[in-house]
């Protein structure tokens, strides 16, 4: 069994780690109010069928192969179709392939790992809460930002904790539409894949092994944050 040289061995695994890093914070970013927005209620029918419509949309990627979505992807950001023409047309760069169109893909494929224990959490909010902090502050973002956000953290940081894991393990969504270039689209996933497929099992097992071990540290976090879910609610 062959052992790849270090630097082999550590540069997929920064490009996983940087991944999934941008991802989440892309999440906490863009996840956050939608989750807040879908839990809130609404009064009119209209909004609260827009509503489940958007959830059964956010949780396709748990049961879509992840081929499929990375598949349309592929199309919507290469250069004879959708954003990928745009693109060209204005000579900017194709996302197909780039880094770029990794956080695009991996934002999308975790979105209802982050979405669905933060709307969880702004579901359990009580309603005499949101009554003090709508009389306390009328502007909806002072609201949000200063009473809303602190009753929802917990379910904030277990979104993130998941989403980043995920992310870290994707294979089938960033192998389509990243393929595998050295230092910007070669994950760890793809990295093991391509080892065993030149019988290089020795450096296979080392990544599996710093997988295993990032696994099992992550699943450590998301139980101790997990147990601090019915408190955060009360």
């Amino acid at each position: 069994m062959m052992t790849a040289a270090l630097p082999e061995i550590l540069l997929p695994l920064w490009v996983s780690i940087k991944l999934a890093a941008v991802t989440t914070a892309c999440l906490l970013l863009l996840g956050t109010p939608l989750a807040y927005w879908l839990a809130r209620p609404s009064r009119l029918s209209a909004v609260r069928r827009l509503k489940i419509v958007l959830m059964g949309v956010i949780a396709l990627p748990l049961i879509l192969p992840p081929t499929v979505l990375g598949f349309y992807l592929l199309l919507f950001m290469s250069p004879n179709f959708g954003v990928g023409r745009w693109l060209s047309a204005h000579g900017i760069p194709s996302l197909a392939f780039s880094f770029q169109g990794l956080v695009i893909g991996s934002i999308l494929y975790s979105f209802p790992f982050y979405v669905q224990p933060v709307y969880a959490q702004f579901a359990r909010i009580p309603s005499s809460v949101l009554e003090v902090a709508t009389l306390l502050e009328s502007r909806w973002y002072r609201r949000f930002w200063v009473a809303l956000l602190p009753q929802a953290r917990v379910g904030m940081l277990l979104g993130a904790l998941v989403s980043f894991a995920h992310t870290i393990g994707e294979f089938g969504v960033v192998l389509m539409i990243g393929g595998s270039i050295a230092g910007e689209t070669k994950v760890v996933s793809i990295a093991i894949y391509e080892q065993v497929e030149a019988l290089n099992y020795g450096t296979a097992h080392l990544l599996s092994m710093l997988l295993i071990v990032m696994a099992m540290l992550m699943i450590a976090l998301i139980a101790t944050v997990s147990r601090h879910m019915p408190r955060a609610s009360s």
